[in-house]
Parts: structure tokens; sequence; C-alpha cells
């Protein structure tokens, strides 16, 4: 079978790349499987995938979308493959993996945090309408079979901005290691970790992790730590090209010193390890592979209810933007003492959600396309 996976960039602290590098690399064990992947930049390689470059020369993010899509798709035809998969909003995809949701919810929710003047700026900019339309025409393709969203939201959220859509969605959730995340991260890593960072062993560490601040809901997080008790830390690992503002925010709030900026980390087992409990108020995250990560590890865990991990516990996701909301989900969640049971919970989940698992429901998929040909 010749599978071409396109994906447009490829970084090692990205989530979608993990996804795919776990999910083929248990699909080579049972499948006689030949993929290509097509790129316009791939910076590391940790299996043996024969990868095709797609960069024409661009200026700026419209044209290099516009460039890149293109090129794919050439790409992609001239190469003869049996089944094309795209991450990328492309209409000559046989399969397309929602795994950044939906474009046109995403502006959705990105204006609840806008002012008017940039609302309308978004509304009508070239890049986000070439976005849209490219969204528009995959979801009404005749070409494309198959959907795979990575959560029930996704799903839901496709199905009511593409009510025509003429491919079928499956659900299929990432699947995580749970080797490589397990609870004996917190003996491996709390101590030493926190002395690293300069955190007090009883402190209750609070972890954000997640790049582009803004989508993440890290003002959020910071404005909720105001209200907590000063024994509260939060640990913050990513990055943003506008990092000074969040620490400006630190600085206006008075938690400056309860504040700790880690940058991206290509392996984040230990912060897992120091940390109490996992915070995403994200303002639009379909499932991100660290909310998998975090259960695996047996970290309890308050996420927003735009992001997949309400799928499996709605009754401990809040809105993005309630402060007062959060303040108070994380003052009773930490003085319950019931976080050691709530990360149990987390791991039991977790469980459910092998890299095996999700191999083979995409197998099954890639078969039952393969028969149709």
């Amino acid at each position: 079978m010749r599978l071409a996976i396109i994906r447009q960039r490829y970084t090692p602290f990205g989530g979608a790349e993990r996804i795919i590098e776990n999910a083929l690399a248990a699909l080579r064990e049972d499948l006689s499987l030949e993929v290509t992947i097509i790129a316009r930049e791939w910076l590391a390689q940790k299996y043996a995938f024969r990868v095709l470059i797609c960069n024409p020369f661009h200026i700026g993010r419209f044209w290099r979308l516009w460039t890149f899509s293109r090129a794919a798709c050439r790409a992609a035809l001239h190469g003869k493959f049996d089944l094309v998969q795209s991450h990328e909003r492309l209409c000559c995809c046989d399969i397309f993996r929602a795994g950044d949701g939906v474009h046109r919810e995403w502006l959705l929710q990105r204006c609840r945090i806008l002012p008017f003047w940039r609302r309308w700026t978004l509304r009508f900019s070239p890049f986000h309408q070439l976005i849209l339309f490219r969204e528009r025409q995959m979801f009404t393709s005749q070409r494309l079979q198959v959907v795979i969203a990575n959560s029930e939201g996704v799903k839901t959220d496709i199905l009511r901005h593409y009510p025509n859509i003429k491919a079928r969605i499956e659900v299929i959730y990432n699947g995580v290691d749970l080797e490589r995340f397990h609870p004996g991260l917190r003996d491996e890593f709390r101590l030493k970790m926190r002395q690293d960072c300069g955190v007090a062993i009883d402190a209750t560490v609070l972890l954000f992790v997640g790049s582009g601040f803004e989508r993440k809901g890290l003002a959020t997080a910071m404005r909720a730590l105001v209200g907590l008790p000063k024994s509260v830390i939060l640990v913050i690992v990513g990055r943003d090209r506008q990092q000074w503002r969040y620490l400006k925010l630190a600085e206006s709030l008075g938690i400056k010193n309860r504040v700790r900026f880690e940058g991206p980390q290509s392996d984040v087992r230990p912060y897992y390890g120091m940390s109490d409990l996992l915070i995403l108020p994200s303002l639009y995250d379909p499932f991100p592979n660290v909310v998998l990560e975090a259960m695996a590890s047996g970290l309890p865990i308050i996420a927003s209810k735009t992001c997949g991990y309400s799928d499996f516990f709605p009754d401990e996701t809040l809105d993005a933007l309630d402060i007062n909301a959060w303040t108070s989900a994380l003052i009773l969640t930490i003085e319950s003492n019931n976080l050691v049971a709530m990360g149990k919970r987390s791991r039991d989940t977790a469980k459910q959600l092998s890299i095996s698992k999700m191999a083979t429901a995409m197998q099954s998929i890639y078969l039952a396309q393969i028969s149709r040909h």
C-alpha cells in the first residue's frame, strides 16, 4: 500500500507530528505500508519514511499557504498513491485528519477575546478567507471519503458548520504511549525538577503546556492564579513570539515570582512528574496531545469546554474566559484532597487510548478505502 501523508510543517514539539510517527510506526508492523510524507519543512525524522519536500518560493503566509497547497496536490497526483491523507485543508485527499479542528469554529472562539476592530480585520483577512475557502471546498469535495475527527466535539463542529459534507466522519482518539507516560514519573522527577526550577517541595504546582499562548488560554490561567494561595505555582512549558506580553501581565498581576516560563521542551515527562495538576483553558483545542500524556502520567486535569477532554470528563471543563469559575474550581480541587483519586481516574481512562488501538482503527479505514479502488 502506497500512502501519502500531507503535513505542511514538522516540528519536534508538535503533537500532530508525534501522532503521525506513533501511529505509522505501529501500522508498519501490520501492513505492507510504504509511506511518503509530503511537507514544506520536515525538521526531524524518527522513522524511515520517504520525505518529499514541497517548498516553493513565497513571501508572507498567504502566498506560503497557496503555493504549498498547489505543490502538495501536484506531488500527490504525480506520485500515483493508493491513498492520500492530509492534515491540511486540501481537496486532493481521500482522508482528512481534522487534528486542528474546524477553522470556522476557531475564528468564532477567537473573536470572543478581540476588540471590535480586530474582529473586523480577522473576518476580512485574505489569509483566513483562503483557509475558509479551502476548508469549505474540501468538505464538499467528491473525492474526500473519510474525515477523521479526534473528538466528538470536532465531529459536532464539522456537522454544524458544514451540514452538507459528503464524506463520513469517524472519531478516532489520539493514542498515547502508556509505557513512556506513567504515574511513576512522579517518583522519578518530582524532587529533582522542583529543585532545578526553584520550586518548594510542598508547593502546589499547576502545569500549563502549549505553544501559542493566546489560543491555549495562558492569560486565563495567570489571572486565575491571582485568587489562589501563594503556595500555588504556575509552571509554563511552551513558546510564544509575544512571551514578553505575558511576562508583563505576570508583573502587573503581582504574580511574577509565582510563574515559571520553561520554554519548549522535547521531553515534557519531567514536568508531568513534578506537577500536581494540569490546567488548559484553551479557546479552542480539539484534543491536544498534552491532555493524553498528562492523563497517562496520572495527573488530574481541568480544561476548557472547547477542549477534547470534555468528551471524557465534561464536569471538569469550564468556559475558557470565566476567570472566577477557574479560580473557584482550582481552589475546590486543591482543597478537596482528591488529587490522587483524580489522577488514578485519568490514568484508567488513558489506558483505553493506546497507540495500538488508534493504529487498528486507522488500519481499518485504510483497508476499507483500498478495497474501494
